[in-house]
C-alpha cells in the first residue's frame, strides 16, 4: 500500500563556525530566523550544512538537497578568494565556511539547485562566480554606512535603513511591483566587481549593489533559481510583503526542483 504522506523538500542552510559555552567549544551554527522561514514559508525541511571545509562532500549534498539558503554572518569572506588586500585587524573571518560555501555555490548553480543567498551569502555568491568585494563600504568616499546599528533594540537593528532602486523589468521589479523598496542593512562588505553572468536587480542610493540574479556561467545559461539579496528578508517576512514574496518565490523553485527530481528518480527506477 502506497503512503499518502507528503514528502517535503530538503533545504540546506549554511552554517558558520562559532564558539559557544564557557569553554568556547567550536560549533556549527545558523540563526533560527532561517530555520523558521524554511519551516513556515518554504514548507521545507531545514538541513544545516556544517562549515567543514575540505571534508565537505559537495556532490552528496547536492544529490540530496532541493535548495540552498546561504546565510548572513558577522564574519567576512576571506580576501584571498578574490585577490583583495588583507582584512583590517579584528575583522571576523571564517575560512572553514568559505571553503565549504564557495565550491557548493558553483556546483549548485551549475546543477540548477535553487539558491537564495542572503547578506554574507550574497557576497559569497559574487566571489564564487568570479567577482570581488569592498571590505568596508563605510570607509569609501560617497558611500553610506551599511553596517549594523550597534544598539540593543532588535527592532532598530532590523528596521528599514535605506531605499533601493529596483532594475526596471527585472526579477525583483516583477516581484515587488515597485521601482523602489525599503530594506534593512547589516553589512560591511559589498560588491566591488560584479561576477560575469550576474545581473543587477537593485541598487542603494550610494551605488551599492543590493540584489542580483545569476543568469549565466561560462558553461551557458543558468538552469535554475539563483538570487542574491544583500539585506535580511528573514528578519521581517512576517510584516514586509517583499521579504515574504522573496521566500515564496524561492519556495516555488525548491518545490519544483524537488518534484522534478522525484519524477526523474521514479522514472529511473522504472527503467
Amino acid at each position: 500500500m502506497k503512503s499518502s504522506r507528503v514528502v517535503r523538500p530538503l533545504v540546506g542552510i549554511s552554517c558558520c563556525t562559532k564558539q559557544f559555552g564557557i569553554f568556547g567549544m567550536p560549533n556549527h551554527a545558523a540563526s533560527n530566523t532561517y530555520v523558521e522561514a524554511t519551516d513556515h514559508l518554504l514548507h521545507g525541511v531545514p538541513v544545516l550544512i556544517p562549515a567543514n571545509g575540505p571534508t565537505a562532500d559537495i556532490a552528496t549534498l547536492l544529490e540530496r538537497l532541493d535548495g540552498i539558503m546561504l546565510t548572513g554572518s558577522r564574519s567576512n569572506v576571506h580576501p584571498s578568494y578574490y585577490d583583495g588586500p588583507p582584512h583590517a585587524e579584528g575583522t571576523w573571518e571564517d575560512m572553514a565556511r568559505d571553503s565549504t560555501t564557495l565550491p557548493l555555490i558553483r556546483a549548485a548553480v551549475a546543477r540548477g539547485v535553487p539558491v537564495l543567498a542572503i547578506c554574507r551569502g550574497f557576497q559569497e555568491l559574487n566571489v564564487a562566480l568570479g567577482g570581488s568585494l569592498h571590505q568596508r563600504l563605510q570607509d569609501l568616499p560617497d558611500r553610506i554606512d551599511h553596517s549594523s546599528p550597534m544598539v540593543a533594540s532588535r527592532e532598530v537593528r532590523i528596521g528599514k535603513a535605506h531605499s533601493i532602486r529596483v532594475t526596471p523589468g527585472g526579477w525583483l521589479h516583477r516581484l515587488a511591483g515597485a521601482s523602489e523598496i525599503a530594506v534593512n542593512s547589516l553589512h560591511n562588505q559589498g560588491v566591488n566587481q560584479l561576477a560575469p553572468g550576474v545581473v543587477v536587480e537593485g541598487v542603494a542610493p550610494d551605488g551599492t549593489i543590493e540584489a542580483v540574479n545569476v543568469v549565466a556561467t561560462p558553461a551557458g545559461p543558468v538552469p535554475g533559481f539563483a538570487i542574491g539579496i544583500q539585506w535580511h528578508p528573514e528578519n521581517d517576512w512576517k510584516t514586509d510583503m517583499v521579504s515574504r514574496r522573496i521566500f515564496e518565490q524561492f519556495g516555488k523553485a525548491v518545490h519544483a526542483y524537488a518534484e522534478d527530481a522525484r519524477i526523474g528518480g521514479v522514472s529511473a527506477a522504472a527503467d
